[in-house]
C-alpha cells in the first residue's frame, strides 16, 4: 500500500514524497483535469451509460488553495473556483505522476 511522507506544491506542481523514498511531481493542471470526482468524471445512468458533464474550467480552477490528506489513503484538494469533491487515492497520485 503506498504512503505519503510529505507533500508540497513547488511553483504550479504538487510534490510528493512517497514513503518508499520515491519523489515525483503532478502539475497543478494535470491533477485538476483527472479529478475524480463524478461532477468532473460523469457517473452511470440506470443502464451503466457514463453520462460525462461539460466542466467548464478558468483560471481559479487550477489554483490550489488548500488540501488535506484523507484516512491515508487519499489526497483531497480545495480549488480557488470553490470545487472541492475530488478524493484522490494514492494509487491515482501516482499514476498521475
Amino acid at each position: 500500500m503506498l504512503k505519503i511522507k510529505q507533500l508540497t506544491i513547488i511553483n504550479n506542481e504538487l510534490a510528493i514524497a512517497w514513503a518508499d523514498g520515491e519523489e515525483t511531481f503532478v502539475s497543478l493542471d494535470r491533477l485538476r483535469k483527472a479529478c475524480p470526482c463524478a461532477h468532473c468524471q460523469g457517473e452511470p445512468d440506470a443502464m451503466g451509460k457514463v453520462i460525462r458533464p461539460i466542466t467548464r474550467l478558468n483560471l481559479e480552477s487550477y489554483l490550489l488553495r488548500k488540501y488535506e490528506l484523507v484516512g491515508g489513503y487519499a489526497f483531497k484538494p480545495s480549488w480557488a473556483d470553490g470545487h472541492n469533491t475530488g478524493l484522490y487515492s494514492y494509487d491515482l497520485l501516482r499514476q498521475l505522476s
